[in-house]
């Protein structure tokens, strides 16, 4: 079955799927509708759990390859988080760097124009024109830290 069920809104990545002209499955609906309602950065196991709560038939395999659809469409970003699994987020056009605690493995999006402008300066001063970065903080949550 193709075809989007009345009374449900499209997500944001089903609309980009139907942008780029790609056949949307029921099984690729619900992965992209987990995807576009995720608030974290799951990787495929996270989104194999949350799609099989709403459609059972989804198969782990099936995951892995939409993700790899999704990525491959510029749809999806992939990050490494240095925890050996392979993160998603939604590409965006708006710029963002992440902190994330090694602690709990939680990743936290900010934005800091005076970071964004010493990253172009240093560039500059180094004789390049910056045209793309992307910049992980790795931290530890300093109100869990243990006390000795």
């Amino acid at each position: 079955m193709d075809k989007h069920q009345p009374g449900v809104a499209i997500s944001d990545i089903e609309q980009l799927c139907l942008d780029r002209g790609m056949r949307m499955t029921d099984q690729r609906r619900v992965i992209a509708r987990v995807l576009s309602g995720a608030t974290d950065h799951p990787d495929v196991e996270k989104v194999y759990q949350r799609s099989t709560a709403i459609d059972p038939g989804i198969s782990i395999a099936t995951v892995y390859r939409t993700v790899r659809l999704f990525e491959e469409a510029g749809i999806l970003e992939r990050h490494d988080f240095r925890d050996g699994r392979a993160r998603y987020e939604l590409l965006s056009e708006d710029h963002h760097d992440h902190l994330i605690d090694v602690d709990s493995g939680e990743v936290l999006e900010f934005q800091s124009d005076e970071i964004e402008k010493l990253q172009k300066e240093i560039a500059k001063k180094m004789g390049f024109k910056l045209v793309d970065h992307r910049m992980e903080l790795y931290g530890v949550l300093l109100s869990r830290k243990k006390k000795s």
